[in-house]
């Protein structure tokens, strides 16, 4: 399916960003996968190669996407080494807790810094090449994006803001061929509430508690958010452009509780 394209995938070290360059390999893509843990992105490259059907090597890049030259070097890396770009994944991004009392401007600083500027820049680094290529962008939001939840507030700003973006460019780059989306994940099973801080105690109990916030009973997996990026990045989505499209067991429909 993807088969002489060339995908880049921020993130892609752990959760749902290492599991989406394992389903992108599967599907015969060139890979660049970033991260800032060299030895989790050793082992996702080790696990791309293997599933990949001509057993491709991902291009390997150590980025901190708050970095504005780790970005930089992100597309001048991958343009020197594939002369091309098909596919931005904007996966990247980081949980804090916190309310409007008990938050930091230090911790929103990071938060919008990672989630928003960084896929902004790199974004925009990124969009004359996927011009050329017909390419398009998925963002990785959250159901944090489209609904508000107490204790989570520079998070929730962050991704609303997110889901704006993809709309935004959505309607710009479509005359030229491109199509931005995002998909909106619920409570997925990662590691990203253990690194915001919440305690293995906490985040088991976390678990039991969606089974009655969840409509159908559970978080979701990983592959369940990386089935839905690589469909809106195949042709098989060639006429969806500017959705922000909720992977949450149907909480987002869900009164408020």
């Amino acid at each position: 399916m993807f088969s002489g394209k060339v995908v880049l995938i921020t993130g892609a070290s752990s959760g749902i960003g290492a599991e989406t360059a394992r389903e992108f390999s599967r599907l015969g893509a060139s890979l660049v996968i970033t991260g800032r843990n060299k030895e989790n992105l050793d082992m996702v490259s080790q696990n791309c190669e293997a599933l990949s059907p001509d057993k491709l090597v991902p291009l390997k890049i150590i980025a901190d996407i708050q970095n504005e030259k780790d970005i930089e070097k992100i597309i001048e890396t991958t343009i020197q080494h594939f002369k091309k770009l098909d596919v931005l994944v904007n996966n990247a991004g980081i949980l804090g807790t916190g309310t409007i009392e008990t938050t930091s401007l230090q911790q929103f600083d990071t938060i919008m810094e990672t989630n928003v500027r960084g896929p902004y820049y790199l974004t925009m680094l990124s969009a004359p090449y996927l011009i050329i290529s017909k390419g398009n962008i998925v963002n990785v939001s959250s159901i944090a994006g489209l609904r508000s939840f107490p204790n989570s507030l520079a998070y929730c700003v962050s991704k609303a803001a997110l889901d704006q973006f993809t709309r935004c460019i959505a309607l710009e780059l479509a005359p030229k061929g491109i199509r931005v989306n995002a998909v909106n994940p619920g409570v997925i099973i990662t590691d990203i509430h253990l690194r915001a801080g919440m305690s293995k105690r906490e985040y088991d109990e976390y678990l039991v508690r969606c089974k009655e916030s969840y409509p159908i009973g559970r978080p979701g997996d990983t592959k369940e958010v990386s089935s839905v990026i690589t469909f809106l990045a195949s042709d098989a989505a060639s006429n969806i452009t500017g959705v922000t499209l909720s992977v949450d067991g149907g909480r987002q429909a869900m009164c408020p509780q």
